[in-house]
């Protein structure tokens, strides 16, 4: 059985955030989503940072698309979770889902 990978809180978002936006993740639609969703407001430099880090431990990645004119001819990212990255979503969730287990009179019921 393959060591449990639990993800921080930061990559948790990203990853949901990449399968939230499904054929129209690239970047900026995926900090788009993430400041929707989370409410967390996302430095260009720490998103890619983590999906960098992210994409070397297999949980994502990416492929080459067209670009617009805004972007002077620089291709686009559109990001994709792999089957590790989904692995790792699915082993975080539940150890967070056991620890708040029993702890909604002390934390309030959502």
């Amino acid at each position: 059985m393959p060591p449990k990978v639990f993800l921080g809180e930061f990559e948790q978002m990203v990853l949901l955030a990449i399968l939230q936006r499904n054929d129209n993740a690239y970047g900026l639609e995926v900090r788009q989503e993430l400041e929707r969703s989370a409410g967390r407001e996302v430095s260009r430099g720490a998103f890619y940072t983590t999906l960098d880090r992210m994409e070397a431990k297999g949980y994502v990645t990416w492929k080459k698309a067209r670009s617009d004119g805004d972007r002077g001819g620089m291709p686009q990212r559109l990001f994709r979770v792999t089957a590790a990255g989904v692995r790792a979503l699915r082993h975080s969730r539940k150890a967070l889902t056991n620890l708040w287990r029993g702890l909604d009179e002390v934390l309030g019921a959502s």
